[in-house]
């Protein structure tokens, strides 16, 4: 499985900026549709956005629509977060996911289709 590593978390205030980024090495990074998931304290970690193999397609939360931006460089074996207008309950420990597919156009919001996990990145967002 591909390794990822999440990075640029931090403390922002309502209705600032964050990008987040997520490193991968070990495997071919375009043979993985990539996901980001979050997860509050004593919430189950929900679904945020994801982009398929190529970049073609993107999927996002209802929550984070028009707000948060997820990209990928597949020269640079990374994907991105993009979140701006954030609010208090964007809090969360955030996860950087990549589920391995044969096709292009794959994306998903399932937690149970991605099988490498990064260690998460802390974002909170203060009111």
């Amino acid at each position: 499985q591909v390794q990822l590593v999440e990075s640029g978390g931090g403390l922002v205030q309502a209705g600032g900026s964050l990008s987040l980024s997520c490193a991968a090495s070990g495997q071919t990074f375009s043979n993985y549709a990539m996901g980001w998931f979050r997860q509050a304290p004593g919430k189950q970690r929900e679904f945020a956005a994801a982009i398929s193999r190529e970049g073609g397609r993107t999927l996002y939360a209802d929550s984070v629509k028009g707000r948060f931006t997820i990209s990928r460089d597949n020269a640079k074996n990374t994907v991105s977060l993009q979140m701006v207008s954030l609010k208090p309950e964007d809090t969360a420990v955030y996860y950087c996911a990549g589920d391995r597919t044969y096709s292009s156009m794959y994306v998903s919001r399932r937690t149970s289709d991605y099988a490498s996990w990064g260690q998460g990145t802390q974002v909170t967002v203060s009111s």
